[in-house]
């Protein structure tokens, strides 16, 4: 069980970052494969840089804030 939380720590690091990862993905997937939302599609690059950058800071804030 070490291991697999080694490696996890090693690729991820924070659980965070993985789930917020994995929303952009699906929701950039629904994006490509719903013909309803055609009209995102030349945006689909920005709401991926910007999603990532949302998700990095919630991360990053949620180590600055001293916990009580």
């Amino acid at each position: 069980m070490n291991i697999i939380k080694t490696i996890y720590n090693f690729v991820v690091g924070d659980m965070i970052i993985l789930v917020g990862v994995l929303l952009i993905c699906s929701v950039l997937a629904l994006i490509n494969t719903i013909d309803a939302l055609t009209v995102l599609r030349p945006f689909s690059g920005a709401i991926l840089i910007v999603a990532v950058i949302a998700v990095l800071v919630a991360s990053l804030s949620r180590e600055i804030v001293p916990k009580k």
